[in-house]
């Protein structure tokens, strides 16, 4: 007789193995899993240290993103102007200024008031707000605009009145905070504006200031005295060859048109090398056009070799915004008048800042009320800026 539990037993150890089996299998599966997920993890860690960190601080060049206006441009007080404190701060861990202290020197220079040279643009007739494109829609007659250097052909027309003191307010730094720009746009015509080489949409902007009766002058970067300042791309540098700094010029002259001049932005550095300038100067007069030297260095030989080449030159006489204040703005506009008086003209320069286009939009609303005529750059160049002939 067989035993019924013999059959059994070898079933069970045969089950029981199988089970064993089983739970080894599924324990060597988990630390084989879990061995390898933590080696992916570690990779990823190790990628993530790997790769470079960016610093929120840090800030972008300003002019290589325009739109929208980055953040230094919309708040124009620093680093687009520096004041004492930041000539101390570690350019390595601050941003660098985009503008040069404005000097605060109030230049008169002896000027004879001799009107042997004097030259008016051609008159015509309407509002200041149309002056300009009522001469591009009526143009001069072809035989005179033909003769006439660029500086005369795209000027804006002033009636003149003899011995009334003349004001040209220059706004520069044009373009570049766009919202400020289409601000000074709007101001009351007849201003000089001057617009940054680099900036964007030139040619739109610049059509519409002068649909608003405004004169155009291009603003040249050129060195500043100070390498905690940005002078912006294809500045003019005094480490450039005569090749490089020739092709400069021209990229700058052929970002938009039918402007009267330039005038140099910054260029403390630069506007007091004689060989330099002389090539700059030569280039101007190459194209017809007039040279206002904005003098923000007193050693500037720009108006000098302007005058020695027969190129037609004025030079700043007083900037209005040391400050970013309205009241400051209008104290410089009260020195303004009273330089107008004793000269019988006078260039005062501005930016696009908010205070400066409040003060100056009540300032023109009545500054023909009290005497002075409001003229373009070119209109005191005609009377005072000429070669001798």
């Amino acid at each position: 007789m067989v035993n019924k539990h013999s059959k059994i037993q070898p079933n069970i150890k045969r089950q029981l193995m199988f089970c064993g089996l089983a739970v080894i299998t599924l324990l060597l599966s988990f630390f084989i899993a879990s061995y390898f997920f933590k080696n992916i993890e570690k990779r990823k860690e190790n990628t993530t240290v790997e790769q470079p960190v960016s610093n929120p601080k840090k800030l972008q060049v300003w002019y290589k993103n325009q739109s929208p206006p980055p953040k230094l441009v919309i708040t124009p007080d620093l680093p687009i102007f520096p004041d004492k404190a930041q000539e101390t701060l570690d350019i390595k861990e601050n941003p660098l200024a985009y503008e040069e202290a404005l000097p605060r020197e109030i230049y008169e220079p002896k000027i004879k008031n001799d009107n042997s040279n004097f030259f008016p643009v051609p008159k015509i007739k309407g509002n200041r707000s149309s002056q300009y494109s009522s001469l591009q829609n009526k143009e001069m007659p072809r035989t005179i605009s033909s003769i006439l250097p660029n500086w005369r052909k795209f000027s804006v027309s002033a009636d003149i009145i003899q011995d009334k003191p003349m004001i040209a307010i220059v706004i520069d730094d044009m373009g570049i905070d766009k919202k400020r720009s289409a601000d000074a746009i709007e101001l009351r015509a007849p201003l000089t504006l001057s617009f940054l080489t680099y900036a964007t949409n030139l040619e739109r902007q610049t059509e519409m200031a002068r649909l608003n009766g405004h004169e155009l002058m291009l603003h040249v970067s050129m060195e500043p005295g100070s390498d905690k300042i940005d002078p912006g791309p294809n500045a003019l540098l005094t480490s450039l060859d005569e090749k490089e700094l020739r092709r400069r010029l021209n990229w700058g002259f052929g970002r938009f048109s039918k402007y009267v001049g330039i005038n140099n932005h910054m260029g403390s550095k630069f506007t007091s090398n004689v060989k330099l300038m002389r090539i700059v100067i030569e280039e101007i007069k190459r194209r017809g056009l007039l040279f206002l030297d904005s003098r923000t260095s007193g050693k500037t030989v720009g108006a000098k070799l302007a005058r020695e080449l027969g190129v037609p030159v004025v030079e700043r006489n007083i900037f209005l915004d040391h400050e970013n204040d309205k009241d400051a703005v209008n104290t410089q506009l009260a020195l303004v008048e009273k330089i107008a008086r004793r000269s019988g003209a006078v260039i005062a320069i501005g930016h696009p800042r908010d205070a400066t286009i409040k003060a100056l939009r009540d300032w023109l609303k009545d500054v023909e009320s009290r005497g002075f005529q409001l003229v373009p750059v070119t209109s005191i160049v005609s009377k005072y800026g000429l070669p001798s002939l």
